[in-house]
Parts: C-alpha cells; sequence; structure tokens
C-alpha cells in the first residue's frame, strides 16, 4: 500500500515518514507542506493512503480532505484532540495525536489496509438480507455471515461499506451506514456519528466526546450527541 504525507511542519514530515520506515507493507511516494500541490498529484497519480494534518495554512485538513477522491483513504494527524468527531464526518478511516507512538501509527495502518483491499476487489457484491427478531444474515466474501443482533459491538461505515465489529471477527459489507441503520432495531442500536452507530448494551464508559466498547473509542458527533445523551444516558443515570 502507498500513502504520502501532508503537513505543513517539515519535522512533523519527516516523524511520519520514520514511522512509514518502521511499517511493513507501506511506502511512502511523495510528501507535501500544503493542499494545492498535494492536489496536483492526487490527480495524476494513484494513492491509497493520505496521512493529512489538520491545521495547516490557506485550505485546513477537514475541507481539504472533502475533495480526495473517493478510493483513497485518510488518516488525520494532529496535535489537538478537539477535531476527532468532525474528522469522522468527512469518512477518515482514523486520527492520530502528534507525536504518534509506532504500536498506535501501526493500528491505524492496519485498518487502511483492510479498506483498500475491499476497495480493489471488485467481485464484492454484498448486502444483509433475513432479518428477523434477533439477528441477520450478511452477505460477504461470497458467504453468508449469520449476526446475532446481541453480538454486535459496533457498526462502522467508510463511504460505500460496512464493518460489522463483534468480540472476535469483523463482518465487512458492501453498504452504506444509513442503509443499515434503518433496518436495525431501534431499542438498543444508535447512531452516533456520520461513520458509527453503537450496541447501547455493549457500552462501558462514555464522557462528553467519546464512548468507550471494549479497547474501542468512538467518536460521538455533533449532530448526534444530544440525543444520544437525552435518550441513552441521561434517563439511566442513578440519581443519589
Amino acid at each position: 500500500m502507498n500513502c504520502i504525507i501532508v503537513d505543513d511542519e517539515p519535522l512533523a514530515r519527516k516523524a511520519i515518514q520514520k514511522l512509514v520506515y518502521q511499517t511493513e507493507n507501506l511506502e511512502s511516494i511523495a510528501s507535501f507542506n500544503g493542499a494545492d500541490a498535494t492536489r496536483e498529484f492526487l490527480a495524476k497519480n494513484a494513492v491509497d493512503l493520505v496521512f493529512l494534518d489538520i491545521q495547516m495554512p490557506g485550505v485546513n485538513g477537514i475541507e481539504f480532505a472533502r475533495t480526495i477522491p473517493k478510493k483513497t483513504l485518510v488518516v488525520f494527524t494532529t496535535a489537538f484532540h478537539e477535531f476527532a468527531s468532525e474528522s469522522y464526518e468527512v469518512d477518515a478511516i482514523d486520527y492520530l495525536i502528534k507525536p504518534v507512538k509506532l504500536e498506535r501509527f501501526q493500528k491505524a495502518v492496519e485498518k487502511a489496509q483492510t479498506y483498500c483491499k475491499l476497495f480493489h476487489n471488485d467481485y464484492i457484491n454484498s448486502n444483509i438480507e433475513n432479518i428477523t427478531d434477533d439477528y441477520i444474515f450478511v452477505r460477504a466474501d461470497r458467504r453468508m455471515f449469520k449476526v446475532h443482533f446481541s453480538d454486535i459491538l459496533f457498526i462502522e461505515g467508510l463511504k460505500d461499506y460496512v464493518v460489522i465489529y463483534l468480540e472476535n471477527q469483523k463482518v465487512i459489507t458492501l453498504m452504506n451506514i444509513k442503509t443499515i441503520n434503518d433496518l436495525l432495531p431501534k431499542f438498543f442500536f444508535v447512531r452516533v456519528s456520520k461513520s458509527y452507530i453503537i450496541n447501547v448494551k455493549k457500552i462501558d464508559s462514555v464522557d462528553n466526546n467519546t464512548i468507550y466498547i471494549g479497547k474501542n473509542e468512538i467518536p460521538i458527533g455533533n449532530i448526534y450527541r444530544d440525543f444520544f445523551f437525552n435518550e441513552f444516558v441521561t434517563k439511566k443515570i442513578l440519581n443519589k
């Protein structure tokens, strides 16, 4: 998988480049200090993954991400936590806080590699069929997977795909997140951002911006926050 690095700080570009060198099956093919040169490069070259800074002069990273080709994945790199929920609204697959640690970087790359394989597999034609009271059948990789609602931790959407996260398995299918959200039972599934649906029964803890399910951190989108807290948190608070 190839990648490019976009950051207006030379030292930050070098830091990401070093992490790329330490990661198998990842090749850096260019680096840029702003959106204009990056846009010209993307118009002429196929790029799998962009490591993109958010705060840059001129067009910032989130604005620029909206213009990146559909099959090019984006991982944001920034020194600020407050952009996390907004970053997932533009289909970023991950959000790395500087200084980025190697283990965290490689986790983001692993996730990107999964999606990259999907985008290059033209045979995939998957969806959800046979919805019952407590399970669904999901077409994926030419098979039908029986998925019990009670086993779903959360669902992540990226462009035209959704990933159903179970305890020990991920099921990936060709479907947008709005479609699957309309099919799921609303009494314990809730959409909490443009990119995520969570099973409220699997929540371990929550703060104002993040839902924690096991080791997974699910960002809460601004337009979904009030509904989630009003319907699934505030009503359940134990008053002394």
